[in-house]
Parts: structure tokens; sequence; C-alpha cells
């Protein structure tokens, strides 16, 4: 899935060895600096991801970029190509269906499980972010919303390896979303279902959630598989 292509990327990411000071490794500090750059789409698929160049711009050595890497490949965010050496991890059409049927399965399974846990306190928090998500014309912001709305449900599921697995998943699709790949129309519907899961949270019907938690997932990945089917 092709994106416009950065050839010298400019990363926002503090300086490592005074991290490190903190607590934080410099290779840590280059990993979470390359994450966020590659989730929020800062970083086109393809985008070579060169050693030499990314130490000299986070003033480390080519050993902390060498393991930042190495752990970008193990959550699927950059790939090794033969001659290129390692670069930004793109998604097929087919990729991106099975990362939202793996989502479809899981999501609606979290949902249930959070729905006993969730106080009226938690869902006002989660709702708080329903105007926000509405009233932004800002893509990059609404994705982020998005992500954190359903966090905030997720978490008192306490099912910290459905959570953990759910992240790295949103990781991949999380760029998509944020460059508008989703389409306005889909949009207005996930905000409109985001109401509705949470009123079937309010009134404790856990069966009711999953399933519209379920239908909300699947609603997307077939936007966003129209979506690429109108860009071919």
């Amino acid at each position: 899935m092709a994106q416009s292509r950065d050839t010298s990327p400019s990363l926002r990411r503090p300086h490592p060895r005074q991290n490190a000071v903190r607590g934080g490794s410099a290779a840590t500090v280059v990993f979470e600096a390359l994450r966020k750059a590659i989730v929020e789409g800062q970083l086109a698929d393809g985008l070579p991801l060169r050693q030499d160049d990314l130490a000299r711009q986070f003033r480390t050595s080519r050993i902390p970029v060498r393991e930042a890497i190495s752990r970008l490949e193990e959550q699927g965010l950059a790939k090794s190509q033969r001659f290129k050496g390692a670069v930004v991890a793109g998604l097929s059409a087919a990729e991106l269906s099975e990362i939202y049927d793996f989502r479809a399965l899981v999501e609606p399974e979290v949902m249930r499980r959070a729905v006993t846990h969730l106080t009226p306190g938690l869902l006002d928090d989660a709702e708080s972010y329903f105007d926000k998500m509405e009233s932004t014309s800002d893509m990059r912001d609404w994705a982020e919303l998005n992500r954190t709305f359903h966090a905030k449900l997720y978490e008192p599921s306490g099912l910290t390896y459905h959570l953990d697995a759910l992240q790295r998943a949103m990781d991949k699709v999380h760029r998509y979303l944020a460059i508008d790949f989703l389409g306005r129309e889909a949009v207005s519907k996930s905000n409109a279902d985001h109401r509705m899961i949470c009123q079937a949270c309010r009134a404790g019907d856990a069966d009711r959630a999953a399933e519209l938690t379920r239908s909300h997932v699947r609603a997307a990945s077939a936007a966003l598989q129209a979506q690429i089917m109108r860009n071919r």
C-alpha cells in the first residue's frame, strides 16, 4: 500500500544519552522514536532505515540503532530487504484484511470482559472523546483519539496479553487511519458506533457491547478495503 515517500526524515526525538541517564537505554529511545514516527505515518512505507544516518541523527553509535531496528522488525513495523537493508514495512490488502479479522475475533471478547468492570467514571472519561472526534478535521488527531477511546474501554478487562496483541495490531494499521485512508463517511459511521457501544456498556449489556464492537471493526475493515479498490 503506497504512500508518498520521505527521503530524509527528521524525527522529533529526545536525546538518547539524556534518556539513558533517566533510566532508558539509547536503544529504547531510538526504538520508541522510530516506532512513533512509523505508527503516525511520519515515515512512509518502504522508506530505508539507514543505520549510519539514524546514528548521526540520534547522536549515538550504530549499535543502539541496530537493536532498535531489530525490535521494529519483531513487531512487524520494519523488514529487511536484500541489497536495501531494513525499510519501513507496509501492508498489502491481504495483510490488512487479516489484521482486521484478528481484531474482530479478539476485541469483542475484550469488550465483553471489560463491561462488568467499567464504572460510570471510566465511561464518562471514554465518552469525553466523542465531541473531540466528531469536531476534528485532522485525521491524525481523530486516529489518536479513536485509539485512546478504545483503549480506555478495553483496559478494565484485565486481559493484558490480549491488550498487548491488540496494541501491536493497531500499530500496523494506525498510519492508514491517520492519512485519511478510511474515508469521511466511514469516520462518521465509526463515531456513531462509539456512542452505541458506550450505551450498551452503561446498560451493562456485555453481549450487545461485544456484538457492536465486532460490527464496528468489520465496518472499518470494509471501508479500508473499499478505499484500496478505489485507489487501484
